[in-house]
């Protein structure tokens, strides 16, 4: 799997600098690339359908659950509750006295409003030091469950959560893609476990 942009939408403070950040970085990039389809091709190959139809394109799900096992296996913890009344994030690392989050987009664009709203929230009342949200590009996003939340949809929105007034932190958003399409794979169902994408 592909990281094809990598857009810093809020960066405050000196976070950014640490070496903390690098090293989160560099986990979260080691747990996108290593997401394959097919189990152990060594790629990440889509079957090539449009999801715009009931029942076909590909599941979004065990590609999010690929990453969160990943980084559970290093030290984070899935579906941390850190704000009360709001859920869980899809993964949390502890930094200090707060945590880092990272959210993988599973449902529609207003799911990836949510998203970046937790975490803004979670910024202002300094429960969190960053967080990421990953998202489908739109070149992408044709290929899977229809209107999934992607990058291109999100992005006129930058601006507005860019000027939420936090006193430290760094908020991301990652845009993910396939290594390409194929008639001879198959798809990824909603129900795959997300280890088979390791």
């Amino acid at each position: 799997m592909k990281i094809i942009q990598t857009e810093r939408v809020l960066d405050v403070g000196g976070f950014a600098k640490t070496g903390q950040w690098k090293t989160i970085e560099k986990q979260i990039h080691k747990a996108i690339k290593a997401i394959q389809w097919p189990p152990d091709s060594g790629s990440f190959t889509l079957y090539d359908e449009s999801g715009k139809k009931r029942g076909q394109g590909n599941g979004v799900k065990p590609i999010k659950d690929a990453c969160v096992l990943h980084l559970v296996d290093i030290g984070w913890t899935a579906e941390k509750i850190l704000l009360k009344r709001i859920g869980g994030f899809d993964v949390a690392l502890p930094v200090g006295q707060k945590f880092f989050v990272l959210e993988w987009e599973t449902g529609n664009i207003s799911s990836s409003h949510r998203a970046i709203n937790k975490m803004c929230l979670g910024l202002l009342n300094e429960t969190l030091i960053g967080g990421v949200l990953v998202v489908p590009t739109r070149t992408m996003y044709k290929y899977l469950t229809d209107r999934v939340g992607n990058f291109a949809e999100l992005e006129p929105y930058f601006p507005f959560w860019g000027r939420c007034p936090v006193k430290e932190g760094l908020l991301a958003v990652i845009a993910i893609e396939h290594d390409g399409v194929s008639r001879n794979v198959p798809r990824i169902p909603k129900g795959t476990d997300g280890r088979a994408l390791l």
